[in-house]
């Protein structure tokens, strides 16, 4: 039975952007739903909702950095990535310049020491999830750990590592990085400290006490492998889940003629930020495979919808791409996978993707690669054992293709738009998966639980320290 006093305070980069902003911001919901006092911190405040609190940097009237840090944040909300807001950021102080130019991680935020009273009550249960992203001082984790029970939720591996989100196959994380292959990979620097960096981390995990989450097995081996292992108290896998009363099948021809697609043209979906210019996805992989399909679908109407950046539509053969904006509303997402035959998703590198889950719950039969934590979500009526265990028609949700293989993505993806009996059963079987294993509630209770086992032995082996903290 959950505790409907607890106070629960989850800290993220934003509120209702995509990928982990979105897993926090649906948790924050969640728990508001079953009475719990939930609150937000975040970084960049995007919405309106009274919940949420964007913590503050600013220092005094007549500190140097208060004008900057009040320039900062108004450009921050107008470009979060804009050349501006990261000069701002720079004048901040010497030390946030001095640091750039020698590729340090800058840490410089002080608002986040005060973050636990931002909202008026002290939480029960600290949960963070993405801290980087230019809001957050890592080195106050001790501090926060000490007065608060605290879980971290890792979305990406950047906490592993002296700079990067994913190593894309480097293994520096585990011994000590250092002569980095890739300083351009997000969250970039400018020069090669990815030494200092780790080693400054993992003072700082020494010094806590943290309990972590992962929405993957393959994220958690990373977790118990690295660093991040020094404060770890406990860790568990806990899946990201979806509202099912927004992503749930729907008849995709009713679908489509709302939303004026050709009812007869068969129809993929790919959904990412930045499509074409994102790091961690394959875009090049995806248009050689539709490439290879449009030659072998000749006389077949087949249209690619890339939902996540806005530019012209192209024409690949026969095929036609279309580029469809980002969407917010989560009802206008959740239409596309209604209307699409198939949801594809070629990653590079990809630890939970809310988008495979999304599909699936909306009933879409997925061609994926297998990387990260995907082998995780898809069910794979597998062509190839080496890439994943062996699913039957009963159980399969879609199939796995090795990374960087564009033909035998478009051999799969060709296979499931021939086999239409094939496709309905895999739809079928996504629905039910995700019902099964990606439900919202899910996620929910499997956290409020532990938040409830957490803070009983926080209080029973720190009684002191969780008194004063809350005198």
């Amino acid at each position: 039975m959950v505790d409907r006093s607890l106070k629960i305070l989850q800290v993220n980069s934003s509120d209702i952007s995509g990928g982990a902003q979105k897993v926090g911001w649906n948790l924050f919901r969640a728990y508001r739903g079953r009475g719990c006092q939930s609150s937000l911190v975040v970084g960049y405040k995007e919405s309106d909702d009274p919940g949420v609190f964007a913590i503050q940097h600013s220092g005094t009237a007549n500190d140097w950095s208060f004008f900057w840090w009040k320039l900062y944040a108004r450009l921050q909300r107008l470009d979060r990535n804009g050349r501006a807001s990261r000069l701002a950021r720079k004048l901040l102080t010497p030390r946030v310049l001095i640091d750039t130019f020698k590729g340090k991680e800058d840490f410089h935020f002080p608002g986040t020491w005060d973050l636990l009273n931002l909202t008026g009550r002290f939480p029960d249960i600290l949960h963070c999830h993405n801290l980087h992203g230019g809001y957050f001082d890592l080195t106050a984790l001790p501090y926060l750990s000490r007065r608060v029970p605290t879980v971290l939720t890792l979305h990406d591996a950047w906490l592993l590592s002296g700079h990067c989100a994913h190593s894309l196959g480097c293994e520096r994380w585990r011994i000590g990085c250092g002569e980095c292959p890739d300083l351009s990979l997000y969250p970039d620097i400018r020069r090669d400290a990815t030494a200092f960096n780790w080693e400054r981390k993992r003072a700082l995990y020494a010094k806590s006490s943290f309990y972590v989450a992962t929405p993957s097995h393959w994220l958690m081996r990373q977790v118990e492998a690295s660093i991040l292992a020094l404060g770890m108290i406990e860790g568990r896998v806990i899946a990201n889940g979806v509202d099912l009363t927004v992503f749930h099948p729907a008849d995709r021809r009713a679908t489509r003629a709302a939303m004026g697609l050709v009812p007869e043209a068969q129809i993929l979906l790919f959904t990412a930020n930045g499509i074409r210019e994102n790091v961690w996805k394959d875009y090049q992989t995806l248009r050689a495979a539709i490439t290879y399909l449009a030659e072998r679908l000749e006389g077949h109407k087949l249209i690619f919808l890339a939902l996540g950046e806005d530019g012209p539509a192209e024409r690949v053969g026969q095929a036609e791409i279309r580029f469809i904006p980002y969407q917010k509303n989560p009802q206008s997402v959740a239409r596309y996978y209604q209307a699409a035959d198939i949801y594809i998703h070629a990653a590079r590198a990809d630890t939970f993707p809310n988008s495979v889950i999304e599909a699936l719950a909306c009933g879409a039969p997925i061609v994926a690669t297998a990387v990260g934590g995907i082998k995780e979500q898809v069910k794979s009526l597998q062509a190839n054992e080496a890439l994943a265990s062996s699913y039957g028609l009963d159980q399969a949700t879609g199939i796995l293709t090795s990374p960087h293989d564009a033909l035998e993505l478009a051999m799969r993806i060709e296979q499931l738009l021939k086999d239409g009996a094939l496709r309905h059963r895999l739809s079928e079987n996504a629905a039910k998966d995700a019902r099964v294993r990606f439900a919202l509630e899910r996620q929910a209770d499997d956290y409020l639980n532990w938040y409830e086992e957490i803070r009983e032995s926080f209080i029973s082996e720190r009684r002191e320290e969780y008194d004063l903290a809350r005198a």
